[in-house]
């Protein structure tokens, strides 16, 4: 390291940071209906310019899709899953 030039370097491995709060975290996230198909393609036909409320495993498993986001939480907890949102 020289003055003025800073590097870190990871204390965690991306494998570890993957897993990390695997089968306890889950996270909340805002989508539009038009994002629904590449998330949840099973899902049916939505109409375009919805806000809805997905529910991801840490991983980035999609779980549940909802119009509500107390819905998306609520779900979470059913599934004693700590829910977190992001933006």
């Amino acid at each position: 390291m020289t003055e003025g030039n800073l590097v870190l370097e990871p204390r965690v491995s991306t494998e570890s940071l993957a897993t990390l709060g695997e089968g306890h975290i889950a996270y909340v996230k805002q989508i539009r209906s038009e994002d629904v198909p590449g998330l949840f393609p099973q899902a049916p036909k939505i109409a375009p310019g919805l806000k809805l409320f997905a529910l991801h495993a840490a991983d980035g498993t999609p779980i549940l899709l909802t119009d509500s986001r107390e819905a998306a939480v609520a779900n979470a907890w059913s599934h004693e899953l700590q829910a977190v949102s992001v933006h």
